[in-house]
């Protein structure tokens, strides 16, 4: 579901609470987020915007065993007349027998997660040489191959990659333009990942529908 504006954190999800309401359905069905933020964060900044969004999930019953299982995307538009953390679109279940295999991979950048820091471990760091970007975008898209591969899935499976960046990355496109069927469509969000130092960011997924709601 993607807003037909850019609503606030905040106001995106007292709107998101009262779409899954005439829906039938509890928030707890929500499985991913798209959101946009101002500014790149530093890594402290970061942590404690996430703090606050992992409380609304929270309360709406979302995480497992203390573990947050909501796909994210939060990406720096370029150009862009936002003034707070927003929301562009956002994903949830709904119960279907007869629905294919489908999923939502999480935007990753040029870093592993879970290593206690961003800045030490970002893949080429400071480096805008062909070559450093092209290590970037290899990391990237081996990392989108490898959560795929956890949900049992391929490039093969995808309908909709979307690559956030300021940068040409033309190489990465070329391999993934390969990669993904010719359906699939490959978007490019000229933004940049959310914390800074980091420059290339992706995510995928395979989705039956996808609409346009409004305000």
């Amino acid at each position: 579901m993607r807003f037909s504006d850019t609503p606030s954190v905040a106001e995106a999800f007292a709107r998101v609470e009262a779409h899954m309401a005439a829906e039938a359905l509890d928030p707890s069905a929500v499985c991913s987020f798209e959101l946009r933020s101002p500014g790149q964060f530093t890594e402290e900044t970061f942590a404690e915007f996430n703090s606050q969004y992992i409380g609304t999930l929270e309360r709406w019953g979302v995480l497992v065993g203390g573990k947050n299982p909501v796909a994210r995307s939060n990406v720096i538009p370029k150009f862009s007349t936002i003034s707070t953390p927003s929301v562009h679109a956002f994903s949830y279940v709904v119960p279907n027998a007869d629905a294919v295999n489908s999923f939502i991979i999480a935007g990753s950048a040029e870093v592993p997660e879970g290593l206690g820091n961003y800045h030490d471990h970002i893949v080429a760091l400071n480096d805008d040489s062909p070559e450093g970007l092209h290590q970037k975008t290899t990391w990237v898209l081996g990392e989108m191959a490898r959560r795929l591969a956890f949900f049992g899935a391929d490039w093969s499976d995808v309908t909709a990659a979307q690559v956030y960046t300021t940068r040409a990355y033309n190489d990465a496109h070329a391999t993934l333009a390969a990669s993904v069927p010719t359906s699939a469509d490959i978007a490019w969000q000229y933004c940049n990942p959310p914390v800074e130092g980091l420059e290339f960011e992706m995510d995928c997924r395979r989705v039956s529908v996808e609409r346009v709601i409004g305000g």
